[in-house]
């Protein structure tokens, strides 16, 4: 674990963009007119996905992957110039967020100005054709960081970068050794020490399918000795799992409870539901409760929780990594008042740093956070019984989601339909 991490990354929120599909206009003028509102959901860090200009070579799709770069010094004028994204950062700055970039360092398009200055920095099979890891990757080219001048590079490119934003999201990290992100984040602490370092994770089946590749990939475990934060692919096959209903909320969140035994006191999880490489919450799930229930759920969780554009409004169709493919804003649904009542209450010190105990994750899960004076429950409606076990002494208490009046009878609590959340001294536990 990175020591010095600060747990109150654990308060923040992050809303991810990808500005293709943001807007029709697809630029970042339109994100820096929708600042209100993206503040009012309750963002704290607004995560841009890549912002590069992408290469032509073998592009996937009419305009290509974002993680296709061509040029790492470049910005894609679709989206503007750099003075736009610099404008954008400083109006974001203006309302107190902080801007997370997207560094895809572990390869680039194959037609970047790398290949054509560099070609020996990449790999090749035995013919020196380019030979990519990851065969389904093909409008990439993978980087060989065996080689001293592609760190030098690639230290440059980030220290430059970290002048202007406050965050890196440092894609498939775990792919690129991690001696690289040791050097790489001390040169960046001369620019900018506060820096928030996030790792996009692997799942453990694609860490062992690449190491039977004969490459090595790292775990979590290692990349919290420079990140601060990680993905929480982990465990997230189990709650893919649970979605596609091959297993059980039980078997996942037994996983979120041990990740409390594996990481260090100041580890921090991505808490998300959906990203651009996964499919929509909406997707899986027709019921409207079901998913309130699931978002309060993954904002109770200790971590930072995570939101992708979209996501508020239960657009149901994962945006199209290689086309036009806008986001649908007129769907019927908003979650965003929920959202951003979330966010506020996971700002509580108790769900950063108390001590967490999963009370029931059968069916209704039901978790609380205490200090040894205060205490705080979550109860979430995920099963089919509307009678559940409260953990309080009877009486009268409020829902810090609506403020609504909870009634404590005999122990139980009534929970119909929405998620409650509690906060009481500690003599109000059983």
């Amino acid at each position: 674990m990175a020591k010095n991490t600060n747990v109150n990354w654990r308060k923040k929120m992050i809303y991810q963009i990808f500005p293709r599909q943001y807007s029709d206009e697809s630029n970042f003028e339109a994100i820096i007119k929708d600042l209100p509102r993206i503040k009012a959901l309750g963002t704290n860090i607004i995560y841009i996905m890549p912002i590069h200009v992408i290469g032509k070579e073998d592009r996937k799709g009419s305009v290509g992957s974002p993680y296709s770069v061509y040029d790492y010094y470049s910005i894609n004028p679709e989206y503007g110039t750099l003075e736009d994204f610099k404008r954008l950062v400083n109006r974001a700055h203006e309302k107190d967020m902080l801007v997370m970039m997207d560094i895809v360092i572990n390869h680039s398009s194959r037609d970047s100005v790398l290949i054509k200055k560099h070609p020996e920095w990449y790999f090749r099979n035995e013919d020196g054709i380019l030979f990519n890891k990851i065969s389904d990757w093909s409008d990439v080219a993978d980087l060989d960081f065996s080689k001293r001048e592609v760190w030098d590079y690639f230290i440059e490119v980030l220290v430059y970068w970290a002048d202007i934003v406050d965050a890196f999201r440092c894609d498939v990290a775990p792919l690129i050794p991690l001696e690289f992100w040791k050097e790489a984040k001390h040169a960046v602490q001369k620019v900018n020490p506060n820096l928030f370092w996030v790792s996009e994770s692997l799942h453990p089946s694609f860490i062992e399918h690449v190491k039977k590749l004969g490459f090595n990939a790292h775990s979590d475990l290692e990349m919290y000795e420079v990140f601060d934060a990680c993905y929480d692919y982990d465990v997230d096959e189990y709650f893919r799992s649970y979605l596609n209903s091959d297993s059980t909320i039980e078997k996942w969140l037994k996983e979120v409870e041990k990740q409390e035994a594996i990481y260090p006191d100041n580890y921090i999880k991505i808490r998300y539901l959906e990203n651009h490489d996964q499919n929509r919450i909406a997707s899986y799930i027709n019921d409207v409760n079901q998913i309130i229930n699931l978002t309060a759920l993954s904002f109770f969780l200790r971590g930072t929780p995570f939101v992708y554009a979209g996501q508020e409004y239960l657009n149901n169709e994962k945006p199209d990594l290689f086309e036009y493919d806008p986001i649908d804003y007129d769907t019927g649904f908003n979650i965003s008042p929920l959202i951003a009542r979330l966010a506020s209450i996971n700002e509580d010190d108790l769900i950063t740093s108390g001590n967490i105990h999963f009370l029931n994750v059968k069916d209704n899960v039901v978790i609380k956070y205490e200090d040894g004076i205060d205490a705080i429950i979550g109860y979430f409606k995920l099963g089919n019984d509307t009678i559940i076990e409260s953990y309080l002494k009877d009486g009268v208490y409020e829902n810090l989601i609506d403020e609504s009046h909870i009634v404590v009878k005999e122990g139980k609590i009534n929970i119909e339909v929405d998620p409650i959340i509690i906060k009481v001294g500690i003599e109000a536990i059983r």
